[in-house]
């Protein structure tokens, strides 16, 4: 392993965003509550069963494009709407209307509080820069850009796949590989050269099924096993850990 945590045929690094590069999956979990839970009640009443920002956030819609996130977990609560339209108001009880709700939410509470890069997360992409490794994040959120400028970090990538880029070429969100395997393309790496970092379990099968030469998560949520067991090589609880510094 060379000095990054890496072996050395990996010549590039694909970052998710959310969870590894900043603390923003909190928002989003806190945003898909508020989210489903509004939707939930008006259904199903005062005994309906709330969306769980841990456990439902990490099996159904982390890691994920804002639509499939909601249907997978309307499915999960044998649940099915329309899917709508693009530009359906966040009132309205469609897959882009909730997932419309969701983004809006999501921009209040980035506004209201701000967007703060991960300190071990900053060392560690620095670290990867200074050795000349290739660097990328691939995100499924169509908010990338903005959460990066706003967590000054935007400079450290040499390319960037998020929700908007994937929308524009017409490629399958995580758990499918395609976003990361554009990353690598655009770096002008193979796949087997370039690492995949991500705390989502999503993310962990898109590594795997890319047939990535290595694939890290990053364990903030307690979730080491089920993290190896969907494809992790290696799990750390910052990536400061890479770098041989405690977390």
């Amino acid at each position: 392993m060379t000095s990054l945590g890496l072996p050395p045929a990996i010549q590039a690094c694909l970052f998710d965003l959310d969870g590894v590069l900043t603390s923003t999956a909190t928002v989003h979990a806190a945003a898909w509550k508020e989210t489903f839970d509004a939707f939930l009640a008006r259904r199903e009443g005062p005994e309906f069963q709330p969306f769980d920002p841990v456990t439902d956030y990490d099996l159904y819609v982390d890691g994920m494009p804002r639509a499939d996130g909601v249907r997978s977990f309307l499915a999960s609560r044998g649940i099915r709407l329309p899917e709508g339209d693009e530009g359906d108001p966040p009132d309205q009880d469609t897959v882009q209307g909730l997932g419309n709700r969701k983004n809006a939410l999501v921009l209040a509470k980035i506004e209201e509080v701000g967007v703060r890069a991960f300190p071990g997360s900053v060392r560690y992409v620095t670290a990867v820069r200074e050795a000349g490794l290739r660097r990328a994040v691939v995100s499924s959120s169509a908010n990338c850009q903005a959460v990066l400028a706003a967590a000054g970090i935007e400079e450290l990538f040499e390319v960037r796949i998020d929700g908007v880029v994937a929308a524009q070429r017409h490629l399958p969100g995580k758990p499918h590989p395609d976003t990361f395997l554009a990353a690598a393309e655009a770096l002008g790496v193979g796949p087997h050269q370039a690492a995949v970092f991500e705390d989502a379990l999503a993310g962990m099968e898109a590594g795997r099924a890319g047939g990535f030469g290595y694939v890290i998560g990053v364990d903030r949520a307690g979730q080491a096993d089920a993290l190896r067991k969907h494809g992790a090589d290696a799990v750390v609880t910052d990536l400061a850990q890479l770098l041989g510094e405690s977390a």
